[in-house]
């Protein structure tokens, strides 16, 4: 039997109890050149939704990673990136906020970089449906607390399209603690610290609604952040 090519990109979708929202993002998806690898680890269908697109689909390389127990947001990417294949990996929110094109336009940039992350408040994004003041507030605050901590400068770090070489993936994924949201911002973290070269890439994004952060999660962020921060480093 001939080994199975590489693909060009990995994809990963953490999809926590989506069996609702995943078969729509998968009819959005027209072509994809490279592997999508969905992790499921929720307490519904949804594992067993995306196994019957991947075979109702054959145009696309489905893969679908289930674990009994919930990993997290972070813990979702980085089992997903773990597995990937690819030489150009990345990940996004399974709500379609962030089309499959654009994530196509974050990879051709790993060309010039190594870490592109695609951002809803930089110049020239174009959100469609714009967040309620609320949220936006939320965002803002949240970012000055980013900037104060970690000194990352980025506009948004919580905008769900980032794209990577896997080799820098790699050199610092045995390092990551953090299992929540706050993985995002751990992740850029690291990254900077160990001298990639990271992009912010304006998007267009579109707010789907139906967040899956409530305010719990936000004190949960928080502390999880000041974990990171502050933990004992092992570098």
């Amino acid at each position: 039997m001939s080994p199975v090519p590489e693909p060009r990109y990995s994809l990963v979708i953490p999809a926590y109890n989506e069996e609702n929202r995943i078969a729509g993002l998968f009819a959005s998806i027209r072509q994809f050149d490279g592997e999508i690898i969905v992790v499921c680890d929720g307490d519904d269908r949804t594992a067993d939704v995306v196994e019957t697109l991947a075979k109702n689909i054959p145009d696309l390389s489905i893969r679908c990673l289930r674990f009994p127990v919930r990993l997290g947001k972070g813990g979702g990417v980085r089992a997903g990136l773990a597995a990937a294949r690819a030489p150009l990996v990345g990940y996004v929110d399974a709500d379609g906020s962030t089309e499959i094109d654009e994530m196509c336009r974050l990879f051709s940039h790993l060309s010039s970089y190594d870490v592109v992350i695609g951002s809803r408040w930089v110049p020239g994004s174009t959100p469609a449906i714009r967040q309620d003041w609320r949220r936006r507030l939320e965002s803002r605050g949240f970012n000055l607390i980013i900037r104060l901590l970690f000194g990352l400068s980025f506009h948004d770090t919580q905008c769900g399209a980032k794209v990577f070489k896997k080799a820098a993936v790699d050199a610092v994924l045995p390092h990551l603690i953090a299992q929540g949201f706050e993985f995002d911002v751990e992740l850029l973290w690291r990254l900077s610290r160990a001298g990639y070269q990271i992009e912010e890439v304006p998007v267009e994004w579109q707010n789907k609604g139906d967040s899956r952060v409530r305010r719990g999660d936000m004190l949960r962020m928080l502390a999880g952040l000041l974990r990171v921060r502050f933990r004992p480093d092992k570098p």
